[in-house]
């Protein structure tokens, strides 16, 4: 399996080499680092203050080459999707792509001191859950399960980086399938 990490302009290289080392880690598998996405302008709402996922994830699909099995992109800006404030990624389901945004993941968003390795720790955990939809995973009532729905950040310092058993069952059948 090959993984795709398309950063967006922006987002801190140190951040992407070590969210790309945990998707290779985590997966058993290959990643390709592809040239940092340009933002779309259109991805931009004023009135919101914040950038369209759907839109960036447009764009994303249009540079995913045919040899990447799924593609995670990385964006530092604060997302949306229409029917909500905000959200942490958004993903694909049973489907190629996957985006996470840091910027809510940043404890200086929320006014308080930087905590960067914390800032990673729910970025991991946000991976495992987008990368999980790609993979045909849906939330899990299990509040510590990556693939547990996440509304705020206190939701995300519950779970852990790892699927519940349940869900680890699920996604290995998934992918036998896919190498099968």
């Amino acid at each position: 399996m090959l993984i795709g990490v398309l950063p967006v302009e922006g987002a801190a290289a140190a951040d992407i080499d070590a969210l790309e080392a945990f998707v290779a880690r985590h997966y058993a598998c290959a990643t390709r680092r592809l040239p940092p996405l340009a933002m779309p302008p259109d991805a931009y709402d004023e009135h919101r203050s914040q950038h369209d996922a759907t839109t960036l994830l447009k764009a994303a699909l249009a540079v995913r080459t045919a040899d990447l099995d799924r593609l995670l992109v990385v964006t530092d800006r604060d997302i949306f999707i229409p029917m909500l404030t905000f959200i942490f990624g958004q993903a694909q389901v049973d489907g190629p792509a996957a985006l996470l945004s840091l910027a809510r993941l940043r404890q200086e968003f929320y006014g308080m001191p930087a905590r960067h390795e914390l800032m990673l720790e729910r970025a991991r955990k946000e991976i495992v859950h987008e990368l999980g939809h790609t993979f045909g995973l849906v939330h899990c009532a299990d509040k510590q399960c990556a693939m547990a729905l996440s509304i705020n950040v206190t939701n995300i310092d519950i779970k852990r980086d790892a699927l519940c058993g349940a869900c680890a069952r699920n996604l290995a059948d998934r992918l036998e399938a896919m190498a099968g």
